[in-house]
């Protein structure tokens, strides 16, 4: 992966988070997938107590078992499988194994899928996130840690819009309260299921074309190992209501990680793969951002990770935001909602003007 990213992995030191995890109960979501597995790996290196590996997927959940198992037979594993929009089964769960610090990896992340499919985007990554988070506080665990993302940043799409929502929702939550909440917010995962590289290794075995989206798309990458040892160095930093941003160099270009990437099985972009364009996807943006304007950043003690101040938002707004969006996906034909929650969303999200959440592209301006 570090040759398609073309730059070697950033070294981090990771014993202030092994001392941080060493004995206790961690409960990962999400743990079947590629952030939530690689997650349960490094953390089972630290010595937990327990690791509880809570996944909807169960082929996925049976996998990280298996391996944590083979890997660390020292360490109990425990594999639960359950749905986070569930919240009996999360409270049984969070009484059963009292989990001290939580991991909340799970979400629907895959962008333009969520803006054909904006119901259960709602349901899983704002009310689901919700669920463990008010368990996490009922259970008085120490720590929950949210994964969010670069596309909660001025979002273009559904996925992002849901994902920024989490992130004031979760702030507002973690007022006052014995557990620390930690937002920690980073780009695209180099390797992960669902990104452009099995894609391009897909295509470049079948002898191609290489499908990019536009020539000028640019995107922030690091490793799953690099994302994952950030993380865990951003959690012994926490102390309640922060947003962490991990920096992740310079963005690349797309079109440049397919070049580098056919080259690296020998062959010859445009000779002997040919590459096509196939024009953004609805939800998509040209370049990402880690933060935007109103958010002020400020550097921390390591120098990979970055403090940022969140915008300021109207907690009772939020609060009639999320309330519309719970009984539009409980009582209407989610069908029909995608247009709707958009609307909602973007009343809300009033860093961009209302309408400009997820435009299809047969709307978008030639030049965009």
């Amino acid at each position: 992966m570090e040759d398609i990213l073309g730059r070697e992995s950033v070294p981090i030191q990771l014993h202030e988070a092994a001392e941080f995890v060493q004995g206790k109960a961690i409960l990962v979501t999400g743990a079947g997938g590629s952030i939530g597995s690689e997650l349960c790996k490094q953390i089972s290196g630290f010595h937990p107590e327990k690791i509880i590996l809570l996944g909807h997927g169960e082929n996925s959940i049976y996998n990280i078992e298996s391996e944590l198992k083979n890997k660390f037979p020292e360490i109990d594993v425990e594999a639960v499988i359950a749905d986070i929009q569930d919240k009996k089964r999360l409270n049984d769960v969070f009484s059963h194994y009292r989990p001290k610090i939580i991991f909340h990896a799970a979400a629907h992340k895959h962008v333009p899928m969520m803006e054909n499919n904006a119901s259960e985007a709602v349901k899983n990554n704002i009310f689901g996130t919700r669920n463990v988070a008010q368990c996490a506080i009922s259970y008085k665990a120490e720590c929950f840690v949210f994964i969010s993302s670069d596309k909660a940043v001025r979002s273009s799409s559904v996925m992002g819009a849901t994902k920024r929502l989490a992130e004031f929702m979760l702030l507002n939550m973690g007022k006052s309260q014995a557990t620390k909440f930690l937002i920690v917010r980073f780009g695209n995962v180099l390797g992960s299921r669902g990104s452009v590289v099995p894609l391009f290794k897909r295509q470049i075995e079948d002898g191609g074309p290489v499908t990019v989206t536009h020539p000028d798309m640019v995107r922030y990458f690091m490793t799953i190992s690099e994302a994952v040892q950030l993380v865990l160095l951003a959690v012994t930093m926490a102390q309640g209501g922060e947003i962490l941003i991990l920096d992740m160099g310079k963005p690349v270009k797309i079109l440049d990680l397919a070049h580098r990437l056919i080259r690296l099985t020998g062959l010859e972009p445009d000779k002997d793969i040919q590459i096509v364009y196939t024009g953004i996807r609805p939800g998509e943006k040209l370049a990402e951002q880690l933060f935007s304007p109103e958010e002020k950043i400020n550097k921390t003690k390591h120098d990979f990770i970055f403090a940022c101040e969140p915008a300021e938002f109207s907690n009772e707004n939020l609060l009639t935001t999320i309330s519309s969006l719970e009984k539009m996906v409980s009582s209407e034909n989610t069908f029909d909602l995608s247009e709707k929650i958009r609307s909602v969303t973007g009343q809300f999200l009033a860093e961009y003007p209302i309408g400009t959440v997820s435009r299809r592209r047969e709307d978008r301006p030639a030049n965009e």
